[in-house]
């Protein structure tokens, strides 16, 4: 079916459009974009240059996807930001591109960012995550599936926020949060997100493993290099408990503290 494209809408005749997309009135769309089948673009919404956009995304008012990195370094190399299937982002959301030539900001499926909310460059995000009014995420951050952001977060520049995890609201956090767990609003471990984590098909008795293994993380007396050979050595292992010692090996930041 072909695309419903409203006659105010300037968009490049560069820009490759899919099937069955409806484009409003003032959306705005540069030359070196495509979109992909059944999007949704809303007015007043910008597209620029280095956007690759998947199917079936709806994008609300006042977005911009691909919006020139707020980085020094940028010299206005050719970068790519790179956007999956059925995301929703609503008024106002802000995505940048990469910095650098051949480098990509990436966002995967199934994402809802509301209002307000700023993805910076070079930035990876995986599905089904959620990103509350307001949240800010700084450049080069990483950030695995099913992560929650509750409303005006801010995640510094190159952390990770591992899979399943809660950031409450007003946080601010410069350190990588380990998977399956609170972030509380100062920064802190605030437990297990046991709600989620049985989401993401984490039965009861590896919820006690998850729970045993961040109790040596986070009320040990050790390093974290330690702690690690710990988790290997006394809680059984499992693909959950295996991922959760893979993020904390690769950590390059370190991880947030214990209350």
């Amino acid at each position: 079916m072909a695309s419903e494209i409203s006659p105010k809408a300037e968009i490049s005749p560069k820009a490759k459009i899919g099937n069955n997309c409806k484009i409003f009135p003032f959306v705005y769309i540069e030359d070196d974009v495509v979109i992909g089948d059944n999007c949704i673009l809303f007015p007043f919404v910008s597209i620029c240059n280095g956007t690759r956009m998947g199917s079936g995304n709806k994008v609300h008012q006042g977005t911009v996807i691909a919006a020139l990195p707020q980085d020094f370094e940028f010299r206005g190399e050719k970068s790519e930001c790179i956007i999956g299937d059925n995301n929703i982002f609503r008024e106002n959301v802000v995505v940048n591109r990469a910095t650098h030539r051949g480098c990509q900001t990436v966002i995967g499926n199934d994402n809802v960012l509301m209002e307000g909310a700023h993805i910076s460059h070079d930035t990876k995000v995986g599905d089904r995550c959620v990103f509350g009014y307001g949240t800010k995420i700084a450049g080069d951050c990483e950030i695995e599936d099913g992560v929650i952001f509750s409303s005006s977060v801010i995640e510094n520049a190159k952390t990770r926020v591992g899979k399943g995890a809660m950031i409450q609201a007003g946080t601010t956090f410069s350190k990588d949060v380990p998977p399956y767990i609170i972030c509380t609003k100062h920064g802190e471990y605030g437990g297990v997100n046991m709600q989620v984590a049985r989401l993401h098909g984490v039965d009861e008795k590896m919820l006690k493993h998850i729970a045993n293994a961040y109790r040596l993380v986070f009320h040990g007396h050790t390093s974290l290099f330690d702690t690690v050979n710990q988790i290997e050595e006394q809680v059984p292992d499992g693909p959950f408990i295996r991922h959760i010692i893979e993020f904390l090996r690769s950590t390059k930041t370190g991880i947030i503290t214990k209350l």
